[in-house]
């Protein structure tokens, strides 16, 4: 149908933009460039004719199209799960590693993208179609502009208030203010830690945030990426200065040893606010009854 042309172009043209818009490479360096790039640029593509030829071809009564949308959705749950055991299989090189519940999450936003990517080319087909291609850009933009906000989670500095706290001694032990963090042996050991090293304290606004730093998934990714930001005084030989994250058991707070290259605190505070909150370790204690009677 001739005059279905320009609307699936358009929302093929403006589904593949908002894969590029929405594909960030920051200091996690994932996904790689130029490879890793394209491979996104590519799956957005595929995602955006999928979108855009949805509705024109339901009014055609081509109703196989339903069909290639669950093929879709298929599909692109087979690249989320060759997302996380790509992932997983580089973690083991890395020096602080992201652990598999950080991986999981990447791997489910990059599959929630390109299905961002379909609706957004959906929308943009439709509304060109029914009217005039500027209402179907401001339609697709609105779109992208509320699914990136629904879309974006909570970050450490959300749930928790960040400080820094003291290093000290007690014999071999080291602690972050009273939070035992490990058992250090080796006067060259200790003078590197009291030296170089830094501790962080992450106090959880309440009981929900609480069992969220509980999580060890969780204090991977803190330790992940502060590591990454500020650089880690560390080598394969070197397991003594792996940035550590240990709780407090009676009051939840957590706190952080690392021994980062760059000793800087004040970016140490803002690496750690800006660690996103992993889904898989959100905890909602307070919405059970229980739980909120328990409250302090």
């Amino acid at each position: 149908m001739p005059f279905n042309i320009f609307p699936i172009a358009f929302g093929v043209l403006l589904g593949t933009l908002t894969r590029f818009a929405i594909l960030k490479t920051d200091y996690r360096f994932y996904p790689s460039y130029p490879h890793g790039v394209m491979n996104h640029i590519s799956l957005g593509f595929i995602a955006a004719v999928l979108g855009s030829v949805a509705i024109p071809a339901l009014i055609a009564q081509e109703f196989t199209a339903v069909s290639f949308l669950a093929l879709a959705a298929q599909q692109f749950r087979d690249v989320r799960a060759a997302e996380r055991e790509m992932l997983l299989n580089l973690d083991k090189t890395e020096l602080v590693q992201r652990g598999p519940d950080y991986i999981e999450g990447i791997a489910k936003v990059f599959e929630s993208r390109n299905y961002l990517v379909i609706f957004t080319a959906l929308i943009v087909s439709s509304v060109t179609l029914y009217s005039h291609w500027i209402i179907g850009f401001g339609a697709g933009a609105l779109v992208v502009m509320m699914s990136i906000r629904l879309m974006s989670g909570k970050v450490i500095g959300d749930i928790a208030r960040v400080r820094i706290g003291e290093v000290k001694f007690e014999g071999p032990n080291v602690f972050v203010e009273n939070i035992h963090i490990m058992n250090l042996a080796g006067d060259e050991t200790k003078d590197i830690v009291l030296t170089r090293g830094i501790g962080v304290i992450i106090e959880p606004i309440n009981d929900n945030e609480r069992e969220t730093l509980a999580n060890t998934g969780q204090r991977m990714a803190i330790a992940h990426d502060a590591a990454s930001q500020l650089g880690i005084y560390k080598d394969v030989d070197t397991p003594e200065f792996m940035p550590l994250v240990r709780r407090d058991l009676d009051t939840g707070r957590t706190a952080m040893l690392i021994v980062p290259i760059e000793k800087d605190p004040e970016f140490l505070i803002m690496a750690v606010k800006g660690v996103p909150v992993l889904e898989s370790a959100t905890g909602k204690p307070l919405k059970s009854r229980a739980g909120k009677m328990a409250e302090d």
